[in-house]
């Protein structure tokens, strides 16, 4: 169904996750350390990638910022860590999901699954409106084309995660309605998955860095402070 990159040192871990994603269809290519992961990444892009946090010759959190100059594949992450600053780390840096081990096959395989539905990866349609209505969203100086997964503000491409991209249409979508958080991971997540309001503000402030470096004055995501966020229409 899908090619997937597992990077880490466990062997355990790999030989249990690759047995579960593959009696699932899917196709597994694993690394053991965190450069050789890196470098498969660039060179052979996947349709989602699974990091370990706590990696020899490169942790999980340097590849991830690492790819995220040049790609946005959907990434999992896993970690033994307990700590929440992790896993916040995690999102700030273009995380679209985080697992805590010990974890169970069953959880890991609903999150891929979750994840690859999201992106259309699993050879299904994406699981929004816009994208099922194959119509393309133009908003101000926003323009973005659901199809092919492409954002641009005043004509300059500007590259998003998947959860970046499904969040902000999202709010694009509607400029001017207020999105709560709770609908915000309702756009953007499946309905197996929770994740707390700290994640969803993680992706929105990566989103609004990302614009920022194409347009230092981009204010077009607002936040209502207990509230949620909107997005203002210029």
């Amino acid at each position: 169904m899908a090619n997937i990159t597992l990077v880490d040192d466990d062997e355990n871990i790999v030989a249990s996750v690759s047995l579960a994603l593959e009696s699932h269809g899917h196709k597994i290519t694993a690394y053991h350390d965190g450069a050789s992961g890196l470098e498969a990444l660039e060179t052979t892009p996947p349709d989602l990638a699974i990091l370990d946090v706590k990696m020899p010759r490169m942790d999980g959190m340097e590849v991830l910022r690492r790819l995220r100059q040049t790609s946005q594949i959907p990434v999992i992450m896993l970690t033994s860590k307990d700590e929440e600053i992790d896993e916040i780390l995690g999102f700030n840096l273009g995380a679209d999901d985080y697992i805590h081990k010990p974890f169970s096959q069953r959880l890991l395989i609903e999150r891929v699954k979750a994840l690859l539905r999201r992106t259309g990866a699993d050879g299904g349609e994406v699981e929004t409106a816009a994208e099922a209505a194959g119509k393309a969203i133009k908003r101000g100086k926003l323009s973005m084309d659901p199809a092919r997964h492409e954002s641009t503000w005043d004509g300059r491409p500007v590259k998003l995660t998947v959860t970046e991209f499904l969040l902000l249409q999202a709010l694009a979508q509607r400029p001017g309605f207020v999105k709560s958080r709770d609908s915000l991971m309702d756009a953007a997540y499946d309905d197996q998955v929770y994740v707390d309001d700290r994640t969803i503000d993680s992706h929105v402030k990566r989103m609004r860095k990302k614009f920022r470096v194409v347009d230092p004055e981009f204010d077009a995501i607002e936040t209502l402070y207990g509230v949620g966020y909107r997005y203002r229409e210029s």
